[in-house]
């Protein structure tokens, strides 16, 4: 299940990657480029919470190949052209792709983990390390070969196939022959929808901070050391890959000190970290950049286990809210940002991502910790 979660979340990191060549070979504005963002998020944000719904209902572990198929069949043709509304139908494809996948992986992986936190972590470290991995997968295709080679970048959502197919058919095995829908997929508990919100809330101003970062770190740092491409996307993985050392650092402190307390330091770190990023010159703003990125991914995990355990009736649905809607909020900011660097400057574009952080803190200060929810049997949501 990690891996192939690598193998769908790298189609997520690769819109941003793909940000600096189109405007490169295309050139678009930065709106322009921030609005692909938004198309790649927008039916994530409205269809994730539907497929979570559905994942709550019935099993359907069969979505898991087909979805990274989606995802990787509409990177893979994003170059092709120059158009830019199918550009812009290119990547929303892979967006809904994504959006059916993560509700049931989610899920899938609650109930192999049996609800442990560090299990789960691994299932997230999985994503990061997809994330990680799209800057230099993209910057090997694209700047060798041009946009036109993008048909290359479908060759992870292959392995993803496969990996997710064999899976499904381990967990199938596993559990026996006797499906779990309706009722007898949820778990135990009441739902505690007051909390849900407000975590929600939090998990909106990461989404914006992070993608607002990921869609500009690499043209910013570019013109802040006077690197080259290889510049930006250094930068680009070096807030990817601080996810993986952050994900699993989240889900150790977490069992030391308790997720909310976590999750509210992390927010706490983020500001200096993002105030770093935009002010500090030169090559020292790679360390601010990985402090971000620390700051951004410790709560990663501990968002989804949380919002499961304050809906442990609804799975599904919290699991494609955390990991959905509100994620792909923080697309649908990043044209604004994208228009406010087109008439100012892309420094005083990114000024507003110091605000998110301070408002998650608030959101979370005084929220108890919820009741760990018994998990579900591996049958729900993983029957072939």
């Amino acid at each position: 299940m990690s891996l192939g979660h690598a193998c769908v979340d790298v189609y997520q990191g690769a819109v941003a990657a793909l940000v600096p060549f189109f405007v490169a070979e295309r050139a678009y504005s930065y709106a322009a480029a921030s609005g692909i963002v938004l198309a790649a998020s927008l039916l994530s944000s409205v269809a994730q919470p539907l497929f979570g719904v559905l994942t709550d209902r019935f099993a359907m572990p069969w979505l898991l190949p087909l979805a990274v198929a989606a995802a990787g069949a509409g990177i893979a043709v994003s170059g092709i052209g120059g158009s830019y509304p199918l550009t812009l139908a290119a990547v929303a494809v892979s967006g809904l792709g994504i959006a059916a996948y993560h509700p049931e992986a989610a899920r899938a992986a609650r109930a192999a983990s049996d609800g442990r936190h560090t299990a789960m972590g691994w299932f997230a470290l999985g994503g990061n390390v997809g994330f990680a991995l799209a800057p230099p997968l993209v910057a090997a295709v694209v700047a060798t070969w041009g946009l036109r080679a993008s048909p290359l970048l479908g060759l992870p959502a292959l392995a993803g196939v496969a990996l997710c197919g064999a899976a499904v058919r381990s967990a199938a095995g596993r559990a026996g022959s006797v499906p779990v829908t309706g009722e007898g997929a949820r778990g135990a508990g009441r739902d505690d929808w007051p909390a849900f919100l407000r975590l929600s809330g939090a998990v909106v101003c990461r989404s914006v901070v992070f993608v607002g970062l990921s869609t500009f770190v690499s043209l910013y740092v570019r013109q802040r050391t006077g690197g080259g491409a290889a510049a930006g996307t250094a930068a680009l993985c070096v807030l990817y890959a601080g996810g993986a050392v952050g994900t699993l650092a989240g889900s150790r402190l977490a069992g030391r000190w308790g997720r909310l307390r976590v999750v509210r330091h992390s927010y706490a770190v983020t500001v200096p970290a993002v105030a770093g990023v935009i002010l500090v010159p030169g090559p020292p703003l790679y360390l601010f950049v990985a402090l971000a990125s620390a700051g951004l991914y410790v709560p990663f995990s501990l968002h989804v286990t949380l919002g499961q355990d304050c809906l442990p009736r609804r799975m599904g649905t919290a699991s494609g809210v955390t990991l959905g809607l509100t994620v792909s909020i923080g697309g649908a900011a990043a044209p604004a940002l994208g228009a406010l660097a087109d008439a100012t400057s892309l420094r005083t574009g990114l000024l507003p991502l110091l605000i998110p952080p301070v408002l998650a803190w608030f959101l979370l200060r005084g929220l108890r910790e919820p009741v760990t929810a018994t998990a579900p049997s591996p049958v729900a949501g993983s029957r072939a």
